[in-house]
């Protein structure tokens, strides 16, 4: 049985606008086994519309997005190609990552970001955090 370790680095955004207040991921470092189900958790406080990110870090590698989503009407889940998948559940204001089965190459730094503003294809509105906390 090989165990690998999942750090998760919490981020705490504030950005100017009405909207994200805050996000708070429980889960600061998490150990599991190859092929084992992960769970990240992301949870966060917001007001307005929000745009909810995933970002990986994998060793000496600088972030990658891994998903998002522009928070909807109702609960929706978002997959990717590598077996991510992370649910927005509107009434719980949560947007967790979860895995079926990991492995070895998923070992890395997982970010969770909460926005009230995205960076436009024509120049609009700028993706500047106000202060940025890591835990």
């Amino acid at each position: 049985m090989i165990l690998m370790s999942i750090l998760m680095l919490g981020v705490l955004l504030f950005l100017r606008g009405t909207g994200a207040q805050s996000l708070t991921q429980p889960d600061v470092h998490v150990t599991v086994s190859e092929g084992a189900h992960l769970e990240l958790r992301c949870n966060y406080s917001s007001t307005g519309t929000t745009y909810l990110f995933w970002y990986v870090q994998h060793p000496n590698q600088g972030l990658q997005l891994l998903l998002n989503y522009f928070s909807g009407p109702s609960d929706f889940v978002v997959r990717t190609t590598e077996g991510f998948e992370a649910e927005y559940k509107k009434s719980e204001k949560s947007f967790h990552l979860k895995k079926p089965a990991v492995q070895w190459k998923d070992a890395a730094k997982y970010f969770c970001v909460v926005s009230d503003t995205v960076l436009g294809t024509t120049g609009g509105a700028e993706h500047k955090p106000y202060k940025v906390k890591t835990l």
